[in-house]
């Protein structure tokens, strides 16, 4: 959604705005951990690294799953029109024995596939976010 305002454009400040990383697992041998935890709309990555093999989901609860999740934010445009950008929540079910490396390659491949203004890539056990307009 844009929404004209008057004021003035710094692009300074404004390129340094972007979605907060934060992630989750409730598997109790795959763990994730933020190692950059802002997405900015100037270019900076999020990144997070995924390690151990998963024990998996055996049921329909939370347990065997890990997820990551990208904030909701808003920034102005250069014409002074502010974008808003929704949050996404995304949980992936584990299966067992799955490695950290196949995880954060199906993240990116969740994420490259979405609507949302973002880009994944997976290296190894790395998944790295970046923020792109479509």
């Amino acid at each position: 959604m844009k929404k004209k305002i008057n004021s003035a454009y710094n692009p300074v400040t404004e390129l340094t705005k972007g979605a907060k990383l934060q992630a989750s697992t409730y598997d109790k041998t795959q763990t994730i951990e933020v190692l950059a935890d802002k997405v900015t709309v100037g270019g900076k990555a999020g990144i997070a690294n995924i390690s151990g093999i998963a024990t998996g989901r055996n049921d329909a609860s939370i347990n065997g799953t890990i997820g990551i999740w990208l904030s909701i934010f808003r920034f102005m445009r250069p014409d002074g029109t502010i974008n808003h950008v929704s949050g996404w929540n995304i949980m992936l079910p584990l299966k067992a024995k799955q490695t950290a490396a196949t995880t954060a390659k199906a993240f990116a491949k969740t994420i490259n596939a979405g609507t949302r203004p973002y880009k994944a890539t997976a290296t190894g056990t790395k998944l790295k976010i970046v923020y792109t307009e479509k």
